[in-house]
């Protein structure tokens, strides 16, 4: 008994390394791909043409969310699962990203009459194909990621990342301003699903019962609600500066939400890789879930803080080097943006644990709160200026990191 706990452990740990690594590979090559694409584009566009595309950004992920509904989440967390219950996401997926689609393409001249810009309306119906080609995708990518299967998903990943940046770098070339980066994000969308089919040993069958759905639905309804309420709290910038400001700001805004993000996703895109499969493995061993927790939040920390704050401490070379003069608006916002990323992963890992407990409820009514107390201090800062508004939510996110500590030691003493 004692060899094959061992073995077990063994094997998890394995799982567990062999995860980050291939999860720091996969993210460390992509934000390289990312910053180099970005750069060639932020040379050939302007920072309006990132705003167009900025201010569509929230309704792309929201329906993004309501398309996947939790389920992988919920997948990953069941203890045994079948072909039927990848059956039933996979149909539940496809069926409400068409829905979602007709009900977008409908509302697309209300959203463009909302930021008072006409031109939305053809870009919105565009950009929305993108998560009815991600909802193909769903089930092979919950059961990838249920399977620790990082080196599969890296090759997705890196692979359409180099073929949809090539293809945005010819028609940003060629003079299509911010289709180019619609475009891109369609094609990223379409060879990642493509490749996520060929790469998981599950393919679905015509067979449609969605019956094995109403087992994960109280654990995937709350995860949805919560992952509704983050993409609105991590887009509220995009929605507010629409409105009340010139598109370039949405663009500056944008381009420093961008290059933040890449130490950012680097670091999350390694955590995440291995965090809730490992987590949720070992859910019923307090005292080993605690030791893989605190081995996992040494390991952000270690990384997230230089890492976020080299790039805020280095804004302004990086910008006029790599982006010119032209994207000069940006820099106070990076640096401010690199301080609360440097946060981002240990909020992260707090709420992976949540979810790994079972523990959704918790995880959603976090996330509800603090979107409402982002965005009440966000509209009473707006007419203070881009800078004051950004500043506002750097404190509130920080403070807000204690919550989330609050409630992890609930958990893990």
């Amino acid at each position: 008994m004692r060899k094959r706990y061992l073995f077990m452990t063994q094997s998890l740990k394995e799982k567990t390394a062999h995860g980050l690594l291939w999860g720091g590979l996969s993210n460390g090559v992509q934000q390289i791909l990312n910053l180099v694409f970005g750069i060639f584009l932020a040379r050939m566009l302007t920072p309006a043409d990132y705003g167009m595309v900025g201010m569509l950004s929230v309704f792309t992920v929201i329906a993004t969310a309501l398309q996947e509904s939790g389920f992988t989440a919920a997948l990953v967390n069941k203890r045994e699962t079948r072909h039927e219950d990848y059956n039933a996401v996979f149909w539940f997926s496809i069926g409400m990203s068409f829905c979602l689609y007709i009900l977008l393409f409908a509302s697309a001249p209300l959203i463009a009459d909302f930021y008072h810009k006409p031109e939305l309306t053809p870009l919105a119906r565009y950009l929305f194909l993108g998560f009815v080609l991600s909802g193909m995708g769903t089930a092979h990518s919950a059961w990838l990621f249920k399977h620790l299967m990082v080196k599969q998903r890296t090759i997705s990943q890196i692979t359409a990342l180099v073929i949809s940046g090539c293809v945005g770098m010819t028609m940003a070339y060629n003079g299509f301003s911010y289709w180019s980066i619609a475009t891109q994000n369609l094609v990223y969308v379409t060879m990642t699903t493509l490749f996520y089919w060929y790469f998981a040993s599950w393919t679905p069958s015509i067979n449609i019962n969605l019956s094995p759905l109403r087992s994960m639905l109280g654990f995937s309804s709350r995860i949805l609600v919560t992952n509704m309420f983050s993409h609105v709290n991590y887009n509220m910038f995009s929605i507010i500066l629409g409105r009340y400001y010139p598109t370039r700001d949405v663009g500056f805004y944008d381009q420093a939400y961008k290059w933040s993000s890449m130490g950012g996703l680097f670091i999350l895109g390694m955590i995440n890789s291995v965090a809730q499969p490992v987590l949720a493995e070992v859910a019923n061993d307090r005292k080993r879930q605690q030791h893989i927790f605190r081995k996992l939040m040494i390991f952000t920390i270690a990384v997230s803080f230089p890492l976020m704050l080299g790039i805020g401490l280095m804004a302004e070379e990086l910008v006029n080097l790599f982006l010119t003069d032209k994207w000069t608006g940006t820099i106070p916002l990076l640096r401010l943006l690199c301080i609360s990323g440097a946060f981002v992963p240990i909020t992260n890992l707090y709420q992976q644990l949540l979810i790994s407990r079972g523990r959704s409820d918790l995880y959603m009514w976090g996330v509800i709160i603090e979107g409402i107390l982002i965005l009440i201090c966000l509209l009473l800062a707006s007419p203070y200026g881009v800078e004051n508004m950004l500043k506002t939510y750097v404190c509130l996110y920080i403070s807000y990191v204690g919550v989330w500590y609050g409630l992890a030691q609930k958990f893990l003493k």
